[in-house]
């Protein structure tokens, strides 16, 4: 599918109507790369046309972005400066919609020692987290992708620099259902309704143990928290009653597992892009809910960083359930951008939970809902473990065993 401007204009507009689903006298926060500022104007004028107050814009770039880890001194990076929290505490107070717009170099940080990293991010979240947790489930969000060069390139480094664009931008535009020919909000609302309805199913099913088997070595079983809801695809602003899409593409139904309580072993089934660094062919272990042993062909030391985080990041805060006929997996390539990649297949998410799914869960301090089961951990990585022959069970609290999965899909 080629790109044109008509096209362009009709995904901005996606992103602001539908995924973002600006309101009139909403602030808008929209994060995106210096490379983009043509798109950038373009979402500043959908987002006024929704009657946006006014939209501030936060300017990445991924160059400057290594070089400030290449050249400055941990401590400093770690550093939240009072404007910087200052800024963060205003977000509390506008609850602003925000718009973020993915089109980072997957290798934008590659060398970079791990552990500075990793340093700097625990740093930094421990001043961060608790302004972000206070607009949680309080105002609209979505994540959406714009292919830049670097990024096309590592997803297809045979092609041509044009070609790998027009390649990765025909695979974001299908995953996001715009084809050119049929409306895409209105595919957008099919699409959402579809996953609504599985997720009441499951909700109405109120399992308290999922069960995991494929003949890569998954055998896994996790316990659910029977408060919870099943969510997925859309979600809805407590304060303003405003429905919209966190991410677009979105294929999965999630919830957040009831913390330290799994057993078993998940296999991951694809690369995992964490940091700039890949991870792959991984397995972890868990004991007593807690990761208690990983192996990896390729990161192996990255892979125990991330899970030595602190003290929850070992624990499970997601737990996903996605068909094996996604749109992203039938693109039949890695993305290295977790919001297409999470997206192919079934995954588990170690850190972080979402309090929104209990009920209530909006209003609840983190420490409330981490009584209540939901995990807490200043991250949150998403990792793959769907496959063709992916058997998952619900069972009941009465010892019933209902098939969810078979074969990679819906039973």
């Amino acid at each position: 599918m080629k790109l044109t401007q008509e096209l362009l204009q009709s995904y901005a507009r996606l992103i602001v109507r539908s995924g973002a689903n600006v309101r009139p006298g909403q602030v808008v926060q929209l994060t995106i790369s210096v490379d983009l500022v043509p798109f950038a104007e373009m979402l500043a004028e959908e987002c006024y046309r929704a009657g946006a107050k006014k939209v501030n814009v936060d300017w990445s770039c991924d160059a400057l972005t290594r070089l400030h880890f290449q050249y400055a001194e941990e401590e400093v990076l770690g550093t939240v400066l009072e404007w910087e929290e200052a800024k963060a505490r205003q977000m509390t107070a506008d609850l602003p919609c925000r718009i973020f717009i993915a089109s980072e170099d997957p290798d934008a940080l590659a060398g970079i020692p791990p552990e500075k990293l990793s340093n700097v991010g625990r740093s930094r979240a421990k001043v961060l987290r608790p302004y972000r947790s206070a607009i949680d489930g309080k105002h609209q969000w979505v994540i959406a992708a714009y292919p830049s060069e670097k990024w096309a390139k590592k997803c297809f480094p045979a092609l041509s620099a044009e070609d790998a664009v027009a390649r990765l931008w025909d695979a974001v535009l299908r995953t996001v259902r715009i084809d050119g020919e049929h409306d895409p909000v209105a595919a957008w609302q099919a699409h959402t309704e579809f996953i609504g309805a599985k997720a009441a199913w499951l909700n109405a099913q109120a399992f308290r143990f999922l069960r995991y088997r494929s003949a890569n070595g998954t055998d896994f079983t996790v316990e659910l928290i029977p408060e919870a809801r099943w969510e997925g695809a859309g979600a809805v602003n407590s304060v303003n009653g405003a429905f919209y899409i966190p991410n677009m593409p979105t294929e999965e139904i999630f919830t957040s597992p009831l913390a330290g309580s799994c057993e078993g072993t998940l296999v991951s089934t694809k690369p995992l892009s964490w940091n700039s660094q890949l991870i792959e062919n991984f397995s972890i272990t868990f004991e007593k809910g807690r990761a208690v042993s990983c192996k990896a062909e390729k990161g192996q030391t990255l892979l125990e960083q991330m899970i030595a985080m602190d003290e929850c990041s070992c624990m499970l805060g997601e737990v996903a359930l996605v068909p094996k006929e996604s749109p992203v997996n039938r693109c039949g390539f890695l993305f290295y951008e977790t919001l297409f990649d999470e997206n192919a297949c079934c995954h588990m998410a170690l850190g972080s939970g979402f309090k929104e799914v209990l009920p209530g869960g909006d209003d609840l301090t983190v420490a409330q809902a981490k009584e209540r089961g939901v995990n807490d951990s200043i991250i949150h990585v998403d990792f793959m473990v769907g496959s063709e022959d992916l058997a998952i069970d619900g069972v009941r609290a009465d010892g019933s065993v209902v098939p969810v999965f078979r074969d990679g899909t819906w039973a």
